[in-house]
């Protein structure tokens, strides 16, 4: 990102009652979903002002700057709005990985022969990654 963000950005999204839009994560160079998440006003604004993602955890009630704990960052490379304004897509660098789970995208679970099948074992274990022993 070049210039600053306009401030104002933020205020043209289409947030829900609770004041959130969803968010879904994407490795801008090749096209993996990683994760989705949720964002408030504050989150995207922090978001475009430093280019390090943060989004709104809802079950801390707070900012959770993506990789704060584990050093499994987020580098925003693009923000895109879609049509209706209630959901983004962040185009960015992923340090690491993405899922707390210790894999590198959310989505790693796949419907075959009626169940869920993993498909995508861990690349670290979250106890490593969350320095707990």
């Amino acid at each position: 990102m070049t210039t600053a963000p306009d401030p104002t950005l933020p205020d043209q999204l289409r947030f829900d009652a609770a004041g959130l839009v969803c968010a879904i994560a994407q490795q801008h160079d090749t096209g993996e979903v990683l994760m989705v998440a949720w964002m408030n006003r504050d989150a995207v604004a922090e978001t475009l002002a430093t280019g390090q993602v943060c989004y709104w955890s809802r079950s801390r009630q707070a900012l959770w700057r993506k990789g704060e704990s584990s050093g499994q960052t987020q580098r925003l490379v693009a923000m895109r709005m879609d049509c209706d304004g209630d959901a983004l897509l962040l185009l960015v660098e992923q340090t690491g990985v993405a899922c707390h789970t210790g894999r590198r995208s959310c989505f790693y679970r796949e419907a075959r022969d009626g169940a869920w099948t993993e498909i995508a074992a861990p690349d670290v274990s979250p106890d490593v990654l969350y320095h707990r022993h």
